[in-house]
């Protein structure tokens, strides 16, 4: 038969998915995506899986792809990073008959992805992407899709797309940030990117973005025109979102502890995590059961945990404490599944005024950067620590002493080496050629004398 494209591809094997479970790296495993498929979740994705140790690992295949075979758990697209057309091809020829498409992450802006040199990393090597996009479009027996993230210029940002689209890409998610957009710097994301690029294309696109509750999934679609929404934190945080319902916390934990009972084996980090995030806005009150929920050691350990938070909970609806919740910053009491919302810096104070800069408003940051004179003020948590054991720490870059470094391995060399080496390639160096260096008294006979 034939492989479907594009559109055909959507509405056939996709069955027109709108509502869009992303590829979440250690989160998205088989147990939370049926939990977020019977809570209106149309289509997901697997995590994001490595196509080199996927090639190369068996036991890897089988952990993450080949054991969560389920026949609920349809539609679904395997996600891969990789950076080399022919090691991402045996890998997708490896997963294909496992899912329903593959998908070539582009959009990863993680410090990870940096080094491994994949992910968002790539989206400036058009050249590269473009070969290994037609070569898996050509081989493969299923559909290929990307998901990207944007450029600072809408144009670049179409340009891109449309490159991806020729190259054989059959659906585009659309992440509406650039790659510096993450962590305490994530910010809004730009829909009217995401509106650019379905306008550009022939194919299906899903975006992602700003997606906290299903108005917001029916916004999106609304103003951008997209065929999907795909939702990570959000449905973290509430999978029931594309129900448009916010249940009590201890509904979906409960809930979800039954799936992984049902779905043996789940690795017991992912659980773990899943029910932080559940948890999340309780925790931050009850500080004892974060500590031991992050201590546990066993399934059962963890439900016994997410047990005695519930009954806090209905402890404090008994007394009447609901409406008391209702007037914190939070739209519902915290034991309600709702979105968190990553709060603003706190702004140094001028002339009894906090300052607020435009690029700050538009951008969520945990603190401000380091100032060139390493003020304490301005300094990140770790360097704080640093400098409370040492007061005399120095972490201005323009006052640390320069070293000259070894010439062999670039460590730090001895101060009087003649050699312009570090103590170690010093020793050898002595050691082999029998020459004797001032600095140490390290000459051959001493290397003699020294106990094997």
């Amino acid at each position: 038969m034939a492989k479907l494209q594009g559109f055909d591809f959507w509405n056939k094997t996709l069955k027109a998915a709108r509502f869009v479970v992303a590829p979440m790296v250690d989160q998205s495993e088989l147990a939370w995506r049926l939990l977020s498929r019977r809570h209106g979740a149309q289509l997901c994705y697997t995590p994001m899986l490595h196509a080199q140790v996927f090639v190369r690992d068996a036991n890897y295949r089988r952990e993450n792809l080949y054991s969560e075979v389920c026949e609920e758990d349809r539609p679904l697209i395997t996600q891969f990073c990789a950076n080399d057309p022919e090691v991402f091809l045996e890998a997708a020829l490896l997963a294909q008959d496992y899912c329903d498409a593959i998908d070539l992450n582009l959009g990863c802006p993680q410090m990870i992805a940096k080094r491994g040199h994949y992910g968002a990393f790539l989206q400036d090597e058009w050249e590269l992407l473009e070969k290994m996009i037609k070569l898996a479009n050509e081989k493969l027996s299923v559909p290929i899709t990307c998901k990207i993230r944007v450029f600072k210029e809408i144009e670049k940002t179409v340009a891109y797309a449309r490159m991806l689209e020729r190259a054989g890409c059959q659906l585009l998610t659309v992440h509406g940030r650039t790659k510096d957009q993450k962590g305490a710097m994530t910010g809004i994301a730009s829909w009217e990117h995401i509106k650019a690029v379905r306008q550009a294309v022939n194919i299906p696109v899903f975006a992602n973005g700003n997606i906290q509750h299903l108005s917001d999934v029916e916004r999106c679609i609304q103003e951008t025109g997209v065929q999907g929404v795909m939702s990570a934190e959000g449905n973290l945080h509430n999978p029931a979102l594309f129900e448009g319902h916010n249940p009590p916390v201890w509904e979906m934990a409960e809930e979800y502890l039954e799936v992984v009972k049902q779905h043996p084996p789940c690795t017991l980090s992912y659980v773990r995590a899943h029910l932080f995030k559940l948890w999340h806005h309780t925790l931050q009150l009850h500080h004892d059961l974060r500590e031991e929920l992050a201590k546990v050691k066993n399934l059962e350990g963890l439900a016994d945990v997410s047990k005695k938070l519930r009954l806090r909970c209905q402890e404090e609806i008994a007394k009447g404490n609901d409406a008391e919740e209702k007037q914190g910053s939070l739209p519902f009491p915290h034991w309600i599944c709702q979105p968190y919302v990553r709060p603003m810096p706190k702004e140094p104070i001028v002339n009894g005024q906090r300052q607020l800069s435009k690029v700050k408003k538009a951008v969520c940051q945990k603190r401000a950067l380091e100032d060139s004179d390493g003020s304490a003020e301005m300094l990140s948590k770790n360097k704080q620590k640093k400098r409370s054991r040492n007061p005399n720490k120095n972490f201005c870059l323009d006052q640390k002493p320069k070293y000259i470094r070894c010439e062999q391995c670039g460590n730090p060399k001895g101060n009087k080496c003649v050699f312009n080496l570090c103590r170690g390639c010093c020793k050898k160096k002595s050691y082999k050629e029998v020459a004797d260096c001032p600095s140490y008294s390290n000459n051959k006979s001493t290397f003699y004398d020294m106990p094997l």
